[in-house]
Protein backbone atom coordinates (compact mmCIF):
# COMPACT_ATOMS: atom_id res chain seq x y z
CA UNK A 1 0.00 0.00 0.00
CA UNK A 2 2.80 2.37 1.22
CA UNK A 3 6.49 2.19 -0.33
CA UNK A 4 9.47 4.91 0.57
CA UNK A 5 12.45 4.35 -0.93
CA UNK A 6 15.65 6.51 -0.36
CA UNK A 7 13.40 8.71 1.28
CA UNK A 8 16.03 12.53 2.03
CA UNK A 9 13.95 15.53 3.90
CA UNK A 10 14.57 18.20 6.51
CA UNK A 11 14.41 21.48 6.92
CA UNK A 12 16.26 23.89 4.74
CA UNK A 13 19.50 22.86 4.58
CA UNK A 14 19.47 20.61 7.36
CA UNK A 15 18.92 16.96 6.55
CA UNK A 16 16.82 14.88 8.72
CA UNK A 17 16.13 11.81 6.86
CA UNK A 18 19.32 10.02 4.88
CA UNK A 19 17.53 7.33 2.91
CA UNK A 20 14.62 6.03 4.89
CA UNK A 21 13.36 2.68 3.14
CA UNK A 22 9.99 1.31 4.19
CA UNK A 23 6.37 -0.49 3.30
CA UNK A 24 3.24 -0.73 5.14
CA UNK A 25 1.39 -3.53 2.94
CA UNK A 26 -2.71 -3.18 3.21
CA UNK A 27 -4.33 -4.49 6.68
CA UNK A 28 -1.11 -3.58 8.92
CA UNK A 29 -0.57 -1.79 11.66
CA UNK A 30 3.88 -1.16 11.31
CA UNK A 31 5.14 0.99 14.25
CA UNK A 32 8.37 3.34 14.03
CA UNK A 33 9.89 3.78 17.24
CA UNK A 34 13.10 5.73 18.12
CA UNK A 35 14.33 8.36 20.54
CA UNK A 36 13.08 12.37 20.29
CA UNK A 37 15.09 13.58 17.37
CA UNK A 38 15.41 10.17 15.39
CA UNK A 39 13.21 11.63 12.64
CA UNK A 40 10.06 10.02 13.01
CA UNK A 41 8.10 13.15 12.82
CA UNK A 42 9.63 14.24 9.94
CA UNK A 43 8.85 11.33 8.28
CA UNK A 44 5.39 11.20 8.70
CA UNK A 45 5.50 14.84 7.75
CA UNK A 46 6.85 13.87 4.62
CA UNK A 47 4.48 11.15 3.54
CA UNK A 48 1.29 13.69 4.60
CA UNK A 49 2.96 16.54 1.90
CA UNK A 50 4.03 19.08 4.87
CA UNK A 51 7.73 18.28 4.48
CA UNK A 52 9.07 18.08 1.06
CA UNK A 53 11.29 15.49 0.21
CA UNK A 54 14.50 16.19 -1.60
CA UNK A 55 15.56 13.19 -3.27
CA UNK A 56 13.44 9.22 -3.06
CA UNK A 57 9.85 8.28 -3.72
CA UNK A 58 6.98 8.52 -1.80
CA UNK A 59 4.47 5.58 -3.26
CA UNK A 60 0.76 5.20 -1.76
CA UNK A 61 -1.56 2.47 -3.49
CA UNK A 62 0.69 2.48 -7.20
CA UNK A 63 0.44 6.53 -6.80
CA UNK A 64 3.29 8.57 -6.26
CA UNK A 65 2.73 11.33 -3.79
CA UNK A 66 5.71 12.68 -3.02
CA UNK A 67 6.14 16.30 -2.83
CA UNK A 68 2.06 17.01 -3.33
CA UNK A 69 0.41 19.26 -1.42
CA UNK A 70 -1.79 17.96 1.63
CA UNK A 71 -4.91 17.90 0.44
CA UNK A 72 -4.01 15.79 -2.51
CA UNK A 73 -2.90 13.31 0.00
CA UNK A 74 -5.31 13.59 1.96
CA UNK A 75 -7.56 13.43 -1.03
CA UNK A 76 -5.81 10.13 -1.83
CA UNK A 77 -6.68 8.06 1.26
CA UNK A 78 -3.70 8.78 3.41
CA UNK A 79 -4.08 11.28 6.42
CA UNK A 80 -2.20 12.02 9.59
CA UNK A 81 -2.49 12.65 13.20
CA UNK A 82 0.03 15.63 14.65
CA UNK A 83 2.06 14.86 17.22
CA UNK A 84 0.15 17.28 20.10
CA UNK A 85 -3.22 16.79 18.72
CA UNK A 86 -3.43 20.72 16.86
CA UNK A 87 -7.09 20.97 17.26
CA UNK A 88 -8.82 23.74 17.08
CA UNK A 89 -9.76 24.93 20.68
CA UNK A 90 -11.87 27.71 20.20
CA UNK A 91 -14.47 25.50 18.23
CA UNK A 92 -16.60 22.75 18.94
CA UNK A 93 -16.07 19.16 19.40
CA UNK A 94 -19.00 19.04 16.46
CA UNK A 95 -17.25 21.78 14.24
CA UNK A 96 -13.60 20.48 14.91
CA UNK A 97 -15.39 16.91 13.32
CA UNK A 98 -16.88 18.89 10.30
CA UNK A 99 -13.47 19.85 9.40
CA UNK A 100 -12.08 17.11 9.13
CA UNK A 101 -14.69 15.65 6.65
CA UNK A 102 -14.07 18.67 4.69
CA UNK A 103 -13.49 16.99 1.58
CA UNK A 104 -16.30 14.71 1.99
CA UNK A 105 -18.59 17.42 2.67
CA UNK A 106 -17.27 19.70 -0.56
CA UNK A 107 -17.76 16.60 -2.90
CA UNK A 108 -21.31 14.46 -1.60
CA UNK A 109 -22.63 17.22 0.83
CA UNK A 110 -22.61 18.16 4.22
CA UNK A 111 -25.32 15.08 4.90
CA UNK A 112 -22.59 12.89 4.22
CA UNK A 113 -20.06 14.57 6.74
CA UNK A 114 -22.92 13.81 9.10
CA UNK A 115 -23.35 10.67 8.75
CA UNK A 116 -19.45 10.26 9.59
CA UNK A 117 -20.07 12.24 13.04
CA UNK A 118 -22.39 9.65 14.53
CA UNK A 119 -19.98 6.69 12.96
CA UNK A 120 -17.43 8.77 15.38
CA UNK A 121 -19.69 9.25 17.88
CA UNK A 122 -20.09 5.55 18.33
CA UNK A 123 -16.27 4.67 18.46
CA UNK A 124 -16.15 7.83 21.07
CA UNK A 125 -19.09 7.72 22.71
CA UNK A 126 -17.99 11.00 24.74
CA UNK A 127 -17.78 13.25 22.54
CA UNK A 128 -21.44 12.71 21.87
CA UNK A 129 -21.80 13.93 25.23
CA UNK A 130 -19.48 16.85 24.19
CA UNK A 131 -20.42 17.98 20.69
CA UNK A 132 -21.27 21.70 21.69
CA UNK A 133 -18.01 21.55 24.04
CA UNK A 134 -15.47 24.19 22.93
CA UNK A 135 -12.65 21.71 22.48
CA UNK A 136 -10.40 23.27 24.27
CA UNK A 137 -12.10 22.56 27.58
CA UNK A 138 -11.65 18.76 26.77
CA UNK A 139 -9.19 16.06 29.19
CA UNK A 140 -6.21 15.31 26.77
CA UNK A 141 -7.34 12.20 26.67
CA UNK A 142 -10.66 13.46 25.40
CA UNK A 143 -8.76 15.41 22.62
CA UNK A 144 -6.81 12.98 21.25
CA UNK A 145 -9.84 11.20 20.88
CA UNK A 146 -11.20 14.21 18.67
CA UNK A 147 -7.76 14.21 16.80
CA UNK A 148 -8.12 10.80 15.94
CA UNK A 149 -11.98 11.27 14.92
CA UNK A 150 -11.26 14.16 12.65
CA UNK A 151 -8.85 12.24 10.73
CA UNK A 152 -11.14 9.27 10.76
CA UNK A 153 -13.89 11.49 9.03
CA UNK A 154 -11.66 11.63 5.64
CA UNK A 155 -12.46 7.70 5.57
CA UNK A 156 -8.51 7.35 5.36
CA UNK A 157 -7.54 4.24 3.73
CA UNK A 158 -4.38 4.49 5.65
CA UNK A 159 -4.31 6.63 9.24
CA UNK A 160 -0.68 7.61 10.06
CA UNK A 161 -0.69 8.50 13.91
CA UNK A 162 2.21 10.71 15.38
CA UNK A 163 2.79 9.95 19.37
CA UNK A 164 -1.07 9.27 20.30
CA UNK A 165 0.12 8.41 23.89
CA UNK A 166 2.45 11.49 24.67
CA UNK A 167 1.16 13.19 27.98
CA UNK A 168 -1.91 10.52 28.31
CA UNK A 169 -2.88 8.37 31.71
CA UNK A 170 -2.14 4.87 31.37
CA UNK A 171 -5.70 3.73 31.42
CA UNK A 172 -6.13 6.69 28.19
CA UNK A 173 -3.31 5.02 26.27
CA UNK A 174 -4.99 1.74 26.59
CA UNK A 175 -8.14 2.95 24.83
CA UNK A 176 -6.47 4.26 22.32
CA UNK A 177 -4.96 1.74 21.21
CA UNK A 178 -7.71 -0.53 21.47
CA UNK A 179 -9.79 1.75 19.27
CA UNK A 180 -6.46 1.11 16.72
CA UNK A 181 -6.68 -2.20 16.79
CA UNK A 182 -10.43 -2.12 16.05
CA UNK A 183 -9.87 0.32 13.12
CA UNK A 184 -7.40 -2.21 11.53
CA UNK A 185 -10.01 -5.17 11.95
CA UNK A 186 -12.87 -2.75 9.76
CA UNK A 187 -9.84 -2.82 7.22
CA UNK A 188 -7.74 0.96 8.00
CA UNK A 189 -4.18 0.29 7.72
CA UNK A 190 -2.32 1.87 10.26
CA UNK A 191 1.30 3.55 10.19
CA UNK A 192 2.21 4.52 14.34
CA UNK A 193 5.06 6.73 14.83
CA UNK A 194 5.26 5.78 18.96
CA UNK A 195 7.82 6.22 22.04
CA UNK A 196 6.08 4.09 24.02
CA UNK A 197 7.16 0.59 22.33
CA UNK A 198 5.70 -1.73 24.77
CA UNK A 199 2.43 -0.51 23.58
CA UNK A 200 3.08 -0.02 20.07
CA UNK A 201 4.33 -3.74 19.86
CA UNK A 202 1.16 -4.79 21.93
CA UNK A 203 -0.70 -4.12 19.10
CA UNK A 204 1.40 -4.18 15.59
CA UNK A 205 2.19 -6.11 12.95
CA UNK A 206 5.91 -5.31 11.96
CA UNK A 207 7.91 -2.43 13.11
CA UNK A 208 11.10 -0.45 12.64
CA UNK A 209 13.34 1.39 14.89
CA UNK A 210 14.52 5.04 13.57
CA UNK A 211 18.24 6.63 14.81
CA UNK A 212 19.47 9.67 13.78
CA UNK A 213 17.31 9.60 10.21
CA UNK A 214 17.75 6.37 9.43
CA UNK A 215 16.23 2.77 9.71
CA UNK A 216 18.39 0.58 12.25
CA UNK A 217 16.28 -2.43 12.62
CA UNK A 218 13.31 -3.77 11.22
CA UNK A 219 11.41 -7.13 11.24
CA UNK A 220 8.22 -8.52 12.63
CA UNK A 221 6.95 -7.74 16.98
CA UNK A 222 8.46 -11.63 17.35
CA UNK A 223 11.88 -9.90 15.80
CA UNK A 224 11.92 -7.17 18.08
CA UNK A 225 11.13 -8.44 20.50
CA UNK A 226 13.63 -10.53 20.75
CA UNK A 227 16.07 -8.23 19.88
CA UNK A 228 18.70 -7.75 22.33
CA UNK A 229 19.42 -4.31 21.08
CA UNK A 230 15.68 -3.14 21.38
CA UNK A 231 14.79 -4.59 24.90
CA UNK A 232 17.71 -3.08 26.04
CA UNK A 233 17.05 0.41 24.77
CA UNK A 234 13.36 0.48 24.33
CA UNK A 235 11.31 -2.22 26.32
CA UNK A 236 13.40 -1.45 29.66
CA UNK A 237 16.08 -4.77 30.55
CA UNK A 238 13.57 -6.39 32.78
CA UNK A 239 11.00 -6.60 29.72
CA UNK A 240 9.66 -10.08 29.63
CA UNK A 241 6.13 -10.84 27.51
CA UNK A 242 4.34 -13.30 29.23
CA UNK A 243 4.95 -15.99 26.61
CA UNK A 244 9.16 -15.78 26.90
Amino acid sequence: MLRLASLHAGYGNVEVLHGVSLHVDRGEIVTIVGANGAGKSTLLNAIAGVVRPSEGSVTFESRDIARRDPETVVSAGCVLVPEGRQIFPDLSVHENLLLGGYLRWRRHGKSAAAGEIGQICRLFPILSARRGQHAGTLSGGEQQMLALGRALMARPRLLMLDEPSLGLAPLVVREIFEVLAKLREQGTTILLVEQNARAALSIADRGYVMETGRIMVEGTVEDLHHNHDVRRAYLGKEYRRIDD
